[in-house]
């Protein structure tokens, strides 16, 4: 389809990260853009602000007129709205309505542009986020599409041009198989979605069938270790693209990078975590094999600021860190565990996680365990269904009990910062991928308040 004789773009699910950032694209390129979520949020307010039109009712009566003409407008749905839905179901059940996945819509977009994409199970926003900072200040004509708010631009879309394309490669529901990148890379391929996989062999499977979407003459970068050919890259090992030489300098990290032809010295990068190091390693092997200057991409590294609820610091004194993070799998927690600890060797360390779905929760439930188990104190919710029903016998308690640290409780959202203020921790974490970071901004403030 032609996307320059659509004039209307109406979004179901509009207020999703990912759907949002095509909302605004949308709408600066001119299109008449409207759509409806659930819940009425910061990113809802925020499409608000700009003139997009958002409703929270699932009825064909909030739909304006101008997106009930077949032959102008372009629905676009997320996978995550129930197949009941009301408007979807009325949007699909004529055919003369052109309705696509956000994925399918992304693909369309890209197609006639050069594209970097990112796939993998965990590091993709806070990679997309980084390579499409490097280009900004490289000054590329490009247009970055995020998964989450850039500190740096407080928005989920960089847009400084059409004729690059920045993306996540997104393999729920096999999503990324719509795009067909120039240059791409996969930064990991643990067992997730086994509720769309089924097995864990599928996930990877679906991962090599995206590594054959590349274009002709592109370039795949995998982490190395991972199972598939491709220009490696990796923390303090023989990769074509590798940090070495780490120090810690300032709470920031300071490192050289080994190329196939060259090394960059003392190079800085402000996030703590070695997943951040190596999704930062990623993003600038990828900017260099695009052509950008390494001078300007050092510096570019060092004034990268993050992704808003990828290790963001609430909360920095003497006295107490409180850090909110987007944690939702094992290898995440895993990962934050391993930048705290780095980060604040010695301190007492209390995590409140929130598990998200229940499917996931009994597919990883020893290695959630495992990971929880490793902080000092722990402080679980009930877990955020998202778009699942309840499974029998599965819930917080049963996770809470295979959780080794004695220090835990099951505790109501209510009651997270009465819980917090009884603890002698010095680090507090939050985490999970639910609706707990709406409780992030009351935590500081009640924290502060009582400091």
């Amino acid at each position: 389809m032609n996307l320059d004789n659509i004039h209307n773009i109406y979004f179901i699910g509009i207020g999703g990260i990912g759907m949002s950032a095509l909302a605004r694209y949308f709408h600066a390129s001119g299109k008449k853009v409207a759509g409806y979520d659930k819940t009425k949020s910061d990113i809802t307010d925020a499409l608000e602000d700009i003139g997009i039109a958002v409703h929270f009712e699932d009825s064909i009566a909030e739909v304006a007129d101008a997106f009930l003409n077949y032959d102008t407008t372009l629905v676009v749905y997320t996978p995550a709205v129930p197949k009941d839905h009301r408007q979807l179901a009325y949007f699909k059940s004529d055919n003369n309505f052109t309705v696509l996945k956000r994925s399918e819509v992304l693909g369309l977009i890209t197609k006639n542009t050069f594209c970097l994409a990112v796939a993998g199970t965990h590091g993709k926003t806070t990679t997309t986020s980084i390579l499409g900072h490097l280009l900004q200040e490289c000054d590329v004509e490009q247009t970055a599409f995020l998964g989450g708010i850039s500190e740096n631009y407080n928005s989920n879309l960089i847009l400084n041009g059409s004729k690059v394309s920045v993306v996540e490669a997104d393999e729920f529901d096999r999503s990324f198989l719509t795009l067909s990148p120039d240059l791409a890379c996969i930064t990991s391929m643990d067992a997730d979605h086994l509720d769309i996989y089924g097995d864990a062999s599928e996930l990877v499977k679906s991962f090599e069938d995206f590594s054959k979407k590349i274009k002709p003459g592109g370039k795949l970068f995998v982490r190395n270790g991972l199972p598939l050919e491709g220009i490696t890259y990796g923390i303090e090992d023989d990769s074509d693209y590798s940090v070495q030489n780490i120090k810690i300098e300032n709470g920031a990290y300071v490192f050289d990078v080994k190329m196939p032809n060259a090394t960059l010295e003392d190079v800085q990068f402000n996030l703590p975590g070695r997943h951040n190091l190596s999704n930062a390693l990623i993003a600038l092997a990828m900017a260099v094999e695009f052509g950008c200057p390494c001078q300007q991409l050092v510096e570019a590294l060092a004034s990268y600021k993050g992704v808003k609820r990828r290790f963001t610091y609430q909360i920095k004194t003497e006295d107490l860190v409180y850090v909110d993070d987007y944690a939702h799998h094992p290898e995440e927690i895993n990962a934050v565990h391993q930048a705290v600890r780095e980060m604040y060797p010695g301190k007492k360390v209390l995590a409140i996680f929130q598990p998200h779905l229940f499917s996931r929760t009994k597919d990883f439930a020893d290695e959630f365990a495992k990971s929880l188990s490793q902080f000092d104190e722990v402080l679980l919710l009930d877990i955020y269904p998202a778009r699942e029903l309840p499974i029998l016998g599965v819930d917080s308690n049963w996770l809470l009990q295979k959780i080794e640290n004695k220090n835990k409780q099951l505790i109501a959202k209510k009651d997270i910062v009465a819980k917090i203020k009884e603890s002698d921790a010095q680090v507090v974490l939050t985490m999970g991928a639910g609706d707990i970071g709406v409780e992030v901004k009351q935590i500081r403030e009640s924290l502060l308040n009582a400091n």
